[in-house]
């Protein structure tokens, strides 16, 4: 599901698929002659978790919601940071190991822009769009909370 609003950023795609996903895609949108940096995530389903196994990962989502709050996440970043086109996309169902759950891709005139947009977008995402995962592995399965907590993206001099 990606279907636009009336009032979405053209420079914007947000999308929930039961399908592969695409890197190739996501840069093609992002790509352009004003931007100098292309910033790109992608998570993936690895095969171990806490010493266990990993089999697949599952995704549900309420879609509609989860668009419109991609769709929100894409309106703060542009807010907070000087982007010029955004991706997000999130699949749904069975995610093989190896296989790509999210990508997000952030271009911008200057790398720190979308250096900094791409890493709160994935915090974001993670913490609001309403997006759950089931995990399976060797010896059982579980609904997993998303252990990620936000994180102000804050200027290097104030990290420490």
């Amino acid at each position: 599901m990606s279907a636009a609003p009336a009032d979405a950023d053209a420079r914007d795609h947000v999308e929930i698929t039961g399908s592969a996903l695409s890197l190739d895609a996501a840069y093609e949108f992002v790509r352009s002659p004003r931007a100098g940096a292309v910033v790109t995530f992608v998570g993936t389903t690895r095969d171990e978790f806490q010493g266990k196994r990993v089999d697949r990962l599952e995704y549900e989502c309420y879609a509609p919601m989860a668009v419109k709050k991609m769709r929100e996440l894409c309106g703060l970043m542009r807010g907070r940071w000087e982007v010029e086109n955004i991706h997000i996309a999130h699949r749904t169902g069975i995610v093989a190991v190896g296989e790509s759950s999210v990508i997000i891709a952030v271009s911008s005139a200057h790398r720190v822009a979308s250096l900094e947009a791409t890493r709160w977008c994935i915090d974001e995402l993670k913490a609001t769009v309403p997006i759950w995962k089931k995990e399976f592995f060797e010896g059982g399965e579980v609904w997993k909370e998303n252990e990620t907590q936000r994180r102000e993206i804050r200027p290097p001099e104030a990290v420490g």
